[in-house]
């Protein structure tokens, strides 16, 4: 492991990514909540491994992110990735967080606000997940709305998803990225996906069709000196989806079973997709483990084209 050069804050890089930052190759970075919090073990060990592998394939190096005792570790290597699979009671942390859980020596997965932070630090400009958070259905009552979204509006780093989970409030969430100045490209699309789903019902605000076209569109933000990050949804492949319609009669009644159960805050999210394993009989994760390959392999091809076009 490498430390930081900072002699303040407690950071780590693997030796694999350090090498890579050493010598200026892509980097992905990933969070690491759907580590501790998406599936049990030894299941999310796989997954992890098999993102990974994915993202080494297409010629980038990739960075899991997760606080360990205190410890802002940028790349785990094996070792720690199957401890980090095993760990219960792990924190799920955000940018609100963050700092306290480094400052208490905790243990924690990263978010994906928390994520963006630690690669920005890193200096780390693409990042794959498997959904943003955003706004929640009823936000207008609860006024639960995820802390992805400002993150998204601060911080300089290419994040490719699978769209806004699909128990959120897709129309409301884009409306919140607008109002914010994030851009959102759908790739290879003219609709924004929903997670589980390859359409949404929205039309995209912005298309791309190439890793390249991604990484130009990222530089010309750079050049005019444009802050914050860059959404980017790449809808589940194919063969992997549910039908939204699908989709939509397990949501409903996942949210009635969260309010009749007076599930709120953070616990709503992993209560909703536990819910919708069972109804769907496994299928949900199937094609979460499926989205999160897909959008991994795509941050790699992007991470490599952003490098290509900062060499010339």
């Amino acid at each position: 492991m490498t430390k930081s050069s900072s002699p303040f804050l407690p950071i780590e890089y693997s030796d694999e990514v350090a090498a890579a930052k050493a010598r200026g190759a892509p980097i992905v970075a990933l969070e690491s909540t759907i580590i501790t919090h998406g599936m049990p073990y030894p299941g999310n060990l796989a997954m992890a491994r098999s993102v990974e592998a994915i993202i080494r394939d297409q010629g980038a190096i990739p960075a899991t992110i997760a606080v360990i005792h205190g410890v802002l570790h940028v790349g785990l290597d094996d070792a720690k990735l199957e401890a980090l699979a095993r760990t219960e009671g792990a924190m799920k942390l955000s940018r609100a967080d963050l700092a306290f859980a480094l400052a208490e020596r905790r243990t924690g997965a990263t978010t994906v606000a928390a994520t963006m932070i630690a690669a920005a630090r890193a200096g780390i400009s693409v990042f794959a997940t498997g959904g943003i958070g955003g706004v929640h259905r009823g936000a207008e009552q609860s006024f639960d709305i995820s802390a992805d979204l400002d993150e998204l509006a601060r911080t300089g780093v290419i994040v490719v998803c699978a769209g806004a989970k699909a128990i959120l409030d897709i129309p409301k969430t884009l409306e919140v990225l607008e109002t914010r100045g994030v851009p959102v490209v759908t790739y290879d699309s003219e609709t924004f996906p929903a997670f589980w789903s390859r359409d949404s019902g929205i039309r995209s605000p912005l298309m791309l069709n190439s890793p390249a076209a991604i990484a130009n569109f990222q530089r010309m933000r750079e050049l005019l000196g444009i802050d914050g990050g860059l959404l980017v949804a790449n809808p589940v492949p194919e063969e992997n989806e549910i039908p939204r319609e699908e989709m939509e009669i397990y949501i409903a009644r996942a949210l009635d079973n969260a309010a009749s159960d007076e599930i709120t805050g953070k616990a709503v999210t992993p209560y909703l997709l536990d819910n919708l394993y069972h109804m769907t009989e496994g299928r949900s994760l199937e094609t979460n483990i499926a989205l999160v390959e897909n959008n991994a392999r795509l941050a790699a091809e992007i991470s490599v084209a952003l490098a290509a076009s900062q060499a010339k």
